[in-house]
């Protein structure tokens, strides 16, 4: 995207919009908060190494024989040095373990550069059960699309596939989110003029023939096979014998089919030539978000390690957060003496021009209608909160301003107080607000999201353009400690019909095992192996991350007219 600066803004610490810091990094909370995110990123860092070897060295030796790059190679041979953005390495971690698991869902999907170009890579990965689509597979892959599809991102397609895990197959054919929207979803981005490009680079069979086909250049490697039936099942539905190469190999394709248009002897030669190619596109109209030349935060990103605090006994402040993210540490507040759980605000984030909604930690005093002071929880949406934040949401689609939303929230006040203030008014006016927004939106989720809180946050279910957590992420109808509670008393009246009554001791470990269960459940890492996250990131990188997200909305000019329908009053 073109950039649109003039003369450099003033960062002076006089400015009024620059967050300043409290912060006291020799203080023992401090660096017990580091050593426990240091800890978890650890833990992510190893999973994703682990999880980056795919089917593991005999799968890799196997596909190296075959003369072929690994999906992971051929990425690295196609995209721009130190650009690839991974997204969805969690899809199926820990699932399908009775087939031995299908690490990344067997296919790698991320956005990188090519001759600086962005793009969306979909790559199959032979090494897990032969690049085989399992349903989470299917779902991955789908999910890509989609991200292309709103962002109208280029998308190349590393094929490389046994189609269907046939086992599986009533999980991964028939549905809306199954293997055929694959299909669907190309000629819909072909139909929005979002170029596709597919290099068939081994196995192309069935089904998953008509995805190279239905993208705009088709590539294919000498060794590969692209056909609707193999050689043992032509021979067994029409009698016919014929080898794999005379049936759908790479020479056939190019000389009697004529199905690809770029035959390649190698995996090299076929990425070499899809550079060529991406590299003589044309540019497209540019999109109507404003950007200047990014600014580094004015304090150090390293320090969110010790700033975040996972502890309800000790809450800490986003705004400190906000300070090591935003471009300049520059923060202009909205409405910030009212609804002070929610902060709102317009800054700048990789040169960006954003609009904030962030859940505040702190506790905060406030003053009612009537004059009384109560104390407000940090981390809850009180009625106040959700109306100043769908106000804010409004106008950032006035204006035409992305919207950041970074989650910590705990849900919407309950009670008779809450109730007469018509927090459930308020709270449907935020969540109208955020489903009707037609700006990008991107979510981060830095602690809890729990609730309504968190489809007032813009869940998954109110279309973010990307949703990305820290390792710290919370994400269910509850917390923990609650949901142990609640399901615990309830099956203790269970019980107790059936005439069986448990004691003391017999109840905790009840309430252990079952909160045990629900956390598991709550992990973001449970959560990104569904694809209901992105990509777990590091806190420090935050800003890189929604600026990648951000930079990908780019591509996308077009934004259709905002409207609210009926807002309760």
């Amino acid at each position: 995207m073109a950039d649109r600066s003039e003369a450099p803004p003033d960062h002076s610490a006089k400015a009024s919009n620059v967050l300043t810091t409290s912060v006291d990094p020799t203080s023992a909370r401090f660096e017990a908060n580091m050593r426990f995110l240091a800890d978890l990123m650890s833990q992510v860092r190893n999973e994703n190494e682990k999880i980056s070897e795919g089917g593991g060295a005999r799968a890799v030796e196997n596909q190296h024989a075959k003369g072929r790059l690994t999906a992971r190679e051929r990425i690295e041979l196609l995209v721009d040095p130190e650009t690839f953005f991974e997204l969805g390495i969690y899809a199926a971690h820990g699932m399908y373990e009775e087939w031995g698991g299908a690490q990344a869902a067997g296919v790698i999907t991320g956005l990188a550069r090519i001759h600086t170009r962005m793009v969306m890579i979909i790559a199959n990965d032979a090494t897990v059960k032969a690049g085989a689509f399992f349903p989470m597979t299917s779902k991955k892959v789908i999910r890509a699309q989609n991200i292309a599809i709103e962002n109208r991102i280029p998308t190349v397609y590393l094929v490389d596939s046994a189609g269907v895990f046939l086992p599986l197959q009533e999980d991964v054919f028939p549905d809306t989110d199954d293997f055929g929207r694959v299909f669907r979803n190309n000629a819909v981005m072909s139909a929005l003029g979002i170029p596709q490009i597919a290099a068939i680079m081994g196995m192309c069979v069935a089904g998953g023939g008509y995805l190279p086909v239905m993208c705009d250049h088709v590539l294919m490697t000498d060794g590969s096979g692209l056909f609707l039936a193999g050689p043992a099942l032509v021979q067994a539905a029409i009698g016919q014998k014929v080898s794999a190469e005379e049936l759908g190999g790479a020479a056939m394709h190019a000389g009697i089919s004529g199905t690809v248009d770029f035959r390649e002897p190698d995996d090299a030669a076929c990425l070499a030539r899809i550079r060529s190619i991406v590299e003589k596109w044309g540019y497209r109209r540019q999109s109507p978000w404003d950007r200047k030349k990014p600014i580094e935060p004015a304090l150090a990103a390293e320090e969110i390690y010790g700033i975040y605090d996972s502890s309800p006994a000790r809450p800490y402040d986003m705004k400190e957060i906000l300070a090591r993210v935003l471009d300049g540490s520059r923060f202009d507040e909205y409405k910030a003496e009212y609804g002070k759980t929610l902060i709102c605000g317009y800054g700048r984030i990789g040169g960006f021009a954003v609009g904030i909604v962030a859940n505040q930690k702190l506790h905060a005093q406030a003053t009612d209608h009537e004059g009384h002071k109560r104390l407000e929880f940090g981390g809850v949406i009180y009625t106040e909160s959700a109306e100043k934040a769908a106000r804010f949401i409004m106008d950032c689609n006035q204006n035409l301003i992305p919207l950041i939303f970074l989650h910590d929230v705990n849900g919407f006040m309950v009670g008779r107080d809450a109730e007469w203030s018509g927090i459930i008014k308020a709270g449907a006016k935020m969540v109208n607000a955020v489903s009707n927004s037609v700006v990008p939106k991107i979510a981060v989720i830095v602690g809890g999201s729990f609730g309504a809180g968190h489809y007032a946050m813009c869940g998954k279910a109110f279309d973010p353009r990307f949703v990305f957590a820290w390792p710290t992420a919370r994400y269910a109808v509850m917390g923990g400690d609650a949901a142990a509670g609640t399901l615990v008393e309830i099956k203790v009246k269970q019980l107790e019909r059936g005439g069986t009554k448990l004691g003391e001791e017999e109840k905790k470990e009840l309430h252990d095992s079952v909160k045990r269960t629900y956390d598991e459940q709550t992990d973001p890492r449970y959560g990104a192996a569904r694809l209901w996250i992105d990509k777990i990131i590091d806190p420090i990188e935050t800003r890189a991350a929604i600026t990648q997200a951000l930079e990908a909305a780019a591509l996308n000019p077009d934004v259709p007219e905002f409207k609210v329908g009926v807002l309760q009053t």
